[in-house]
């Protein structure tokens, strides 16, 4: 099995790549197989979300290339850029994951999500398949606070931890 341990910024040679969904592209820990067919185990550093053409190193020196995976998406035009606007919010406002392009917005489907967009927005819905690339969000890492007491989740923010006074 080869171990993918660290991402990297550069690399001379590409090994192999592998394709992930966006689901599996959040996972540290990962049993799965590059397009070789080799299996290849992740045992990444928690919190990291491997982005289309994100670079893995393994132990041996190995370089794989990660895919975001063709998925079946939603695929959502509006009337108006002030309508998107207020779906983008919405949809946000309940934590879901949103690859926003120009004049569009795209998600996973989940009848749910579908049923309220089109109730309640002057929105047209389409499925799609494509590679899904959401937005990280605005502190670089994705989603990170808690709705609960999880002590892993208590602190503050990094736009918000403030440098100490000098004497």
């Amino acid at each position: 099995m080869l171990v993918l341990t660290r991402t990297i910024d550069t690399a001379e040679r590409i090994d192999d790549t592998l394709s992930l969904t966006f689901e599996l592209r959040q996972k540290s820990r990962l049993r799965t197989r590059a397009a070789s067919g080799e299996e290849i185990g992740l045992f990444l550093e928690r919190g990291q979300l491997l982005r289309d053409g994100a670079l893995l190193g393994a132990e041996d020196g190995r370089v794989v290339e990660v895919h975001a995976a063709i998925e079946t998406l939603s695929h959502v035009v509006a009337a108006s850029a002030t309508e998107l606007a207020r779906a983008a919010y919405h949809l946000g406002n309940r934590h879901v994951p949103v690859e926003v392009g120009d004049g569009w917005l795209r998600l996973a489907c989940d009848h749910v999500l579908i049923d309220m967009l089109e109730r309640h927005f002057d929105v047209t819905l389409s499925t799609v398949e494509a590679p899904f690339n959401p937005e990280t969000g605005a502190y670089g890492g994705g989603h990170h606070h808690s709705h609960g007491q999880e002590a892993e989740f208590h602190y503050a923010p990094k736009l918000h931890q403030f440098a100490k006074a000098q004497p």
